[in-house]
């Protein structure tokens, strides 16, 4: 049987995901569903709206424009699930037990965005600021090194 989930108000961005019920380790709670276009596309589509659901997955650059009660969780850097990709499919699955009542929640490692910044407010103790991949984050380095060598 499938937790009941609730979308409510969250004190890290705007609504999130809550379970109504307990939810234990390893359990796939949900699908990242909605159309799948290009980044090319969805660059396109979201040039001028600072906020979006997209879902990168796969290989080839596709992305999930986000529909449904998956697009609703919310990043924190202490998240108490993950993504997984199956067959083309994502699925969000608890990588602890999870509470009744408790936000649900995964680290969202952005990666190959415009954006300048992708400030984290998860509150966590461990929060590190960012929505950012680790690897984004060195390739981002990487290339103010060379901006920096080049003035």
């Amino acid at each position: 049987m499938r937790p009941r989930l609730l979308i409510r108000s969250s004190s890290i961005h705007a609504a999130g995901c809550y379970t109504l019920d307990p939810i234990p380790k390893g359990y796939r709670i949900l699908e990242y569903d909605g159309p799948r276009i290009s980044k090319k596309d969805a660059d396109r589509r979201y040039a001028d709206r600072p906020v979006t659901y997209l879902f990168g997955f796969g290989n080839q650059g596709d992305v999930i424009d986000g529909f449904g009660t998956a697009m609703f969780l919310n990043h924190s850097c202490d998240p108490n699930c993950q993504t997984e990709e199956s067959n083309g499919r994502v699925y969000i699955r608890s990588i602890r037990n999870i509470a009744a009542n408790e936000e649900l929640l995964y680290e969202y490692n952005l990666y190959d965005s415009d954006d300048q910044s992708a400030d984290c407010y998860c509150q966590a103790p461990q929060c590190r600021g960012t929505m950012f991949s680790d690897e984004e984050l060195r390739r981002r380095a990487r290339k103010n090194a060379r901006k920096q060598r080049r003035t």
